[in-house]
């Protein structure tokens, strides 16, 4: 299977998890900072459902991937918590998300391209493939509660040729809400 990928929407995105973004025109700014900022509120839901777990954030440097078609090896998720990943210094980069239960569905498999300037969010039980960096060496906050236990994260190994298409280099998607 040869994947491909799609500038990321808010709406394609939304089984998934949720984009963070001052470029969604679907969200309402409010001014804020003495009129020289503008806010937009609750862009993402945060969720976690475990009692003994802490607000992990934590720092990802990643880099890009040269191989391409780029084999897809395995897909994680956290079953318990919201995960966020908040770029610090991308151009772009790919998110690979999948729904499913005990196992990834892989007929629900996508790739989203993200702007630099986006975050993401990952639903709590959504599998995903570990960040994808382009370009050059990214760097990423990334948010999820965690206690610690083999519960914090799943891994399922992806068995068969299942490869990323290389993201053409014009992808970018300004309007996030369509």
């Amino acid at each position: 299977m040869r994947l491909t990928t799609t500038p990321i929407t808010v709406d394609a995105y939304r089984a998934y998890g949720d984009v963070l973004s001052a470029d969604r025109e679907d969200v309402a700014a409010r001014p804020a900072n003495q009129g020289t900022a503008a806010r937009k509120n609750d862009q993402l839901r945060i969720e976690h459902d475990r009692a003994g777990a802490r607000a992990n954030f934590a720092s990802f440097r990643c880099s890009p991937r040269t191989e391409w078609p780029m084999p897809l090896l395995l897909l994680e998720k956290h079953a318990h918590s919201t995960q966020v990943f908040i770029p610090m210094n991308a151009t772009r980069y790919v998110a690979v998300v999948a729904l499913g239960g005990d196992a990834p569905d892989l007929a629900t498999l996508r790739a989203f391209v993200v702007p630099g300037r986006s975050a993401i969010s990952y639903r709590p039980g959504v599998w995903h493939h570990p960040m994808i960096a382009l370009d050059a060496v990214t760097d990423f906050a990334c948010l999820a509660w965690e206690d610690g236990t083999p519960g914090d994260a799943t891994e399922h190994p992806l068995t068969g040729d299942i490869s990323l298409e290389r993201p053409p280099s014009d992808t970018t998607n300004k309007d996030m809400s369509s």
